[in-house]
């Protein structure tokens, strides 16, 4: 899910750089909101791992 969160940051910027800014805008939008759901899978993910007694694996 990150991967695609980067891809849709890289084609905001792309976007941007070339004068698109309402696909820039939705792409830069679409980038925070998987971003934001990553992070709040990973914590989710490292709090259950816990609580079964293993630790993150290193």
């Amino acid at each position: 899910m990150l991967y695609w969160a980067i891809v849709c940051l890289v084609i905001a910027i792309i976007a941007g750089v070339l004068g698109f800014g309402g696909i820039a805008g939705t792409a830069a939008g679409f980038a925070k909101i998987l971003f934001f759901i990553f992070l709040a899978l990973l914590v989710v993910s490292l709090v259950v791992n816990v609580f079964r007694g293993k630790g993150p694996k290193v």
